[in-house]
């Protein structure tokens, strides 16, 4: 045991592990802020393509069966679940989870699916971790601390919120323990890849707030009932998502023909809408609701074109969409109690993902790495609240709530 040694010998040992996982922390988030950026600009790209040619949203199933067709020639199961599995237990992260979610995330952005990037960030870059963790023959420990610095390199190239991204891929795995020792690596791993991405003119979401309220009665009674419900929506939206899923596979015996339908369905209702806000995502509509004005039927819309999409198995995640609910949601909250609605948008986007990412304290520093410091207290009335209120719902079904959020008390659930 290490307090057995002398104090020479542990000093020696801490010092050995903080060079090495500084040493791993700066190339794992060099090899994922150089594959965020080539990923953040070919998303980038297609996007410009499909907005000069909107008639490729018709070509939406044909994307989706070439989606199915890649999964299925990998035969092994591919998604954000195996990444966070890996990360509190023993869990294989196969090299070819990166270029098929890859390719695949792109493919959906193409053709105009609702979905955004962060699934494929997480799973690009924890396939990234654990097979340069297996190259240098890290431990099984260790591997795991790997995993999360690889996760937190894509995501901070990606998102530009490098703190935000480092907390999260310690905080998401297990609710409620939280592996301090991965802080030197992640958060290496994290700056270096968005020092990298900044570099190569990769802008991370940018979201200012034109007005901020003072700490008043009135101001946290609205950011209270603006939290309150998101969490209700985030338990809707993941149970939405779910339940769809296993609807698709229950009643689509096909695996090839479900993103079929799917992608059909997303481009009957981009026709009906006549609208392409819901398609893609839709970065410009949160930056319209940041800004106090958003449709009042956008957050609902928004919510049913990325369950047709993420649920019938076209790859990209669900956070970005989760921020258009929530902002273009709060937005709405704000404007029917007549209290400044781009900053209800504000406390709606920081809400939203909360409570469906049960991971508060991520949502915390990323409300301050997006909009400032100046209103922290009370986006952490709304954090919390969030966190409490949405229980045991969460995005990724292997995430453990590891402990009550309503007691102190040891329960190692999964999310529902």
């Amino acid at each position: 045991m290490d307090e057995l040694k002398s104090l020479p010998e542990r000093s020696v040992k801490y010092i050995k592990y903080f060079f090495k996982w500084l040493a791993i922390g700066l190339l794992l988030g060099a090899a994922g802020g150089l594959v965020g950026t080539l990923f953040h600009k070919l998303v980038e790209l297609v996007i410009g393509v499909r907005e000069v040619r909107p008639w490729l949203v018709w070509m939406l199933p044909l994307g989706g069966l070439a989606t199915a067709g890649m999964y299925a020639a990998a035969r092994v199961p591919l998604d954000t679940n195996r990444v966070i599995k890996a990360v509190h237990r023993k869990e294989d992260v196969p090299i070819i989870m990166a270029p098929l979610i890859f390719v695949s995330t792109v493919i959906t952005h193409l053709f105009g699916g609702s979905a955004g990037r962060e699934g494929a960030a997480l799973q690009i870059g924890g396939a990234i971790g654990w097979n340069l963790g297996r190259l240098i023959r890290l431990d099984e420990r260790d591997m795991h601390l790997a995993v999360a610095c690889g996760m937190a390199s894509v995501f901070s190239a990606l998102f530009g919120v490098p703190v935000a991204a480092a907390v999260f891929s310690l905080e998401v795995a297990s609710v409620g323990i939280f592996y301090y020792a991965g802080l030197v690596p992640c958060l290496t791993a994290s700056l270096t890849a968005g020092a990298i991405a900044s570099a190569l003119d990769v802008k991370g979401v940018s979201l200012g707030l034109p007005e901020l309220p003072a700490m008043t009665l009135a101001s946290v009674g609205a950011v209270l009932l603006v939290a309150v419900c998101c969490a209700v929506l985030s338990i809707v939206f993941c149970l939405a998502l779910h339940h769809t899923e296993a609807a698709a596979k229950a009643h689509i015996k096909y695996p090839w023909l479900r993103p079929m339908v799917g992608g059909a369905a997303v481009a009957v209702l981009t026709w009906l809408v006549g609208t392409y806000d819901y398609n893609s995502l839709g970065l410009d509509v949160v930056q319209r609701a940041i800004g106090g004005s958003a449709e009042p039927e956008a957050f609902a819309l928004k919510m049913l074109f990325t369950v047709l999409t993420v649920s019938f198995g076209f790859k990209g995640g669900e956070i970005v969409p989760t921020m258009f609910i929530g902002s273009t949601f709060g937005c709405l909250v704000g404007t029917l109690i007549g209290f400044q609605p781009g900053f209800c948008a504000a406390v709606g986007l920081i809400s939203l993902l909360c409570g469906v990412l049960n991971c508060p304290f991520a949502m915390l520093l990323m409300s301050v790495e997006l909009f400032g410091s100046e209103a922290l207290p009370l986006f952490a009335a709304a954090v919390a609240v969030s966190y409490t209120l949405s229980g045991t719902y969460g995005l990724y079904g292997e995430q453990n709530l590891v402990y009550s959020k309503l007691r102190a008390m040891y329960i190692n659930i999964h999310t529902k």
